[in-house]
């Protein structure tokens, strides 16, 4: 099974998406995935112009000159495409952004109705395969990462791929070198590795195990405390 992952952190690896992440594509390789990563940040991409000659005058290829022709030879490709993102602005990040608004080509102009919904057919080359979202984010409330998860279903339907499910870190930085420790976090990772193993063996990611990685560490009035004691003076 080839997976896609796509990291659009832009601290890379370095961040809490990287550190989540590490462990996620660990419980992958475990089930016996080929697991390639991609880093959004840093690719040669411009904004897509929305020419739509990638649909007219040169049918599933963009006009631009950049990086973004080998990603789109890797997404089509690609059965699992994992998207990592943290949570920017109540959505994904700007550059994670900008190369899914460039996946256009992987589509035909034409509108075709599935399930009742005007879609874009998927071209010959393209596998229909399936999405899996996993996402940080500073607050505690889980209900911040409802606009991302809402926009990955959304995406996943127009590339006509099935949405496995979100796998999902509140107040990540509290594991931040420099942060206070809350609590041992091996269970938390270890719930992740099995998450990718799962996701990978199962095709489902067990909502027992996602609620561990989700699990509460400090209560909210302790991590707001440390909010205003790091920042507070800054």
């Amino acid at each position: 099974m080839k997976v896609l992952v796509i990291n659009g952190s832009p601290r890379k690896d370095r961040g809490q998406t990287g550190n989540i992440l590490t462990h996620f594509i660990e419980g992958m390789k475990d089930a016996k995935a080929d697991v390639e990563i991609m880093f959004s940040k840093g690719l040669e991409l411009g904004d897509c112009r929305g020419c739509f000659n990638c649909w007219t005058s040169t049918p599933g290829k963009c006009i631009q000159d950049d990086e973004m022709a080998p990603v789109l030879e890797k997404i089509a490709q690609a059965d699992i495409i994992v998207l990592a993102t943290p949570v920017y602005v109540d959505g994904m990040t700007g550059s994670l952004k900008t190369l899914l608004d460039r996946s256009i080509p992987l589509l035909h102009g034409a509108f075709e109705l599935r399930d009742d919904h005007c879609r874009h057919a998927l071209r010959e080359n393209v596998k229909q395969g399936k999405i899996a979202l996993l996402s940080v984010c500073g607050f505690t409330e889980m209900d911040n990462f409802d606009p991302l998860i809402a926009h990955v279903k959304a995406l996943s339907k127009n590339m006509n791929r099935e949405f496995m499910g979100s796998l999902l870190r509140p107040y990540a930085w509290i594991i931040e070198p420099g942060m206070k420790q809350g609590a041992p976090l091996d269970y938390i990772l270890e719930a992740v590795k099995q998450a990718g193993r799962q996701l990978v063996s199962d095709g489902v990611m067990n909502e027992e195990t996602l609620a561990i990685v989700a699990s509460e560490i400090l209560p909210r009035n302790e991590v707001i405390k440390m909010m205003q004691e790091y920042f507070g003076d800054k």
